[in-house]
């Protein structure tokens, strides 16, 4: 599963530096100062940190309003989030949407959910792959 570490980015009027990161991590957003990074569940971060930020480089244990915090920050949340209504929309444009849940209890209703379920499902197991 993967992890998500925080630290805090060093940025003075000449130069930042970031944190090094393998190829496939996901930098997530900032906070309150916290750069928060998600990587992989096989991988380890390089030891040749800056000096500047290795110190503050920490491990985080999710609860439900930090996740929520950094759900609600991050652009690549975002771009799940409208990949989930495109989905949907794909098959249903809102229109339809409207008139079908109008129509609930029927069979139509049923397939239109099953639909929409499955979409929020795909959601989820991208947000998964974030550590979130």
């Amino acid at each position: 599963m993967p992890y998500i570490v925080r630290y805090q980015k060093h940025i003075t009027r000449d130069i930042t530096r970031l944190l090094n990161t393998p190829e496939d991590a996901n930098e997530l957003c900032t906070l309150d100062g916290w750069t928060y990074v998600s990587l992989p569940d096989d991988a380890e971060l390089p030891t040749d940190q800056p000096v500047e930020i290795a110190q503050t480089i920490t491990p985080v244990t999710l609860d439900a309003e930090l996740r929520d915090a950094i759900s609600n920050a991050s652009p690549h949340v975002a771009l799940i989030r409208q990949r989930v209504r495109d989905r949907i929309a794909e098959a249903y444009p809102l229109h339809e949407e409207i008139k079908l849940l109008r129509t609930a209890p029927s069979a139509e209703f049923e397939a239109y959910n099953a639909h929409a379920e499955d979409c929020r499902q795909w959601g989820r197991e991208q947000k998964a792959e974030l550590g979130l």
